[in-house]
């Protein structure tokens, strides 16, 4: 059992939810603003790493954080380390090929909330920013819920953009799931057996866990 990997992608998954579902709430209330012509064209590109191969969006990451890239030369020069096969390079990569499963539920339940609840809470003063506070926000808790657990489950299991961005750096960007296919291909099944075993038990978690914030979300709706 590789301890160290499955630390690492709890890490990973972990700091993932942390970053990437706030800023997902954000975009979701941002694309409530648009109009619908921009909104739809926005959301479809906000949603393409849910349909480009792990391979093609690892290859575009590559070139996004690469030693040569803009950003990976301005990380280098701060941080005196290059993005690609490190940590933070992988944890930059999670945030993208993560966004759709955190902004989706987000963007169906900020359109779905109730106008005139807003309009109320403006005619007895609140502000903007009191408004989304006190009566918006509680009613989003379980798209909150169900976003984390989404992420969360779903950075476990990312395999190929993890493997392309990061390679397999024990320690630092070995994750669990690069863990098992290492195993497999040093044909060690017992330890390919034990951390499968691991993210299989970790997946049906999350999975219960989505099934109890879910009935919530829909007494909301009602």
């Amino acid at each position: 059992m590789d301890w160290t990997a499955l630390a690492l992608s709890l890490r990973l998954a972990a700091l993932t939810c942390l970053l990437l579902v706030p800023a997902a709430l954000a975009l979701a209330l941002l694309l409530r603003r648009l109009r619908p012509g921009p909104r739809r064209l926005l959301q479809a590109l906000l949603a393409l790493p849910l349909v480009l191969p792990p391979t093609v969006l690892g290859y575009y990451l590559l070139l996004a954080l690469g030693r040569t890239s803009p950003l990976g030369v301005l990380w280098e020069e701060v941080f005196g380390r290059p993005l690609v096969f490190t940590f933070e390079g992988i944890l930059l990569a999670s945030l993208v090929f993560n966004l759709p499963f955190a902004l989706q539920p987000l963007a169906r339940a900020v359109e779905g909330l109730p106008r005139h609840l807003r309009e109320a809470a403006w005619l007895c003063g609140f502000s903007p920013l009191r408004t989304f506070l006190v009566v918006e926000l509680p009613l989003l808790r379980p798209a909150l819920a169900t976003a984390l657990v989404l992420v969360f489950a779903h950075t476990l299991g990312e395999f190929g953009v993890v493997l392309m961005v990061g390679g397999a750096v024990p320690g630092e960007t070995r994750t669990a799931a690069v863990a098992v296919y290492d195993a497999v291909q040093a044909l060690d099944d017992d330890t390919a057996a034990r951390m499968s075993l691991a993210l299989l038990g970790l997946s049906l978690v999350a999975l219960l866990l989505l099934q109890m914030v879910e009935p919530g979300r829909g007494r909301h709706g009602r």
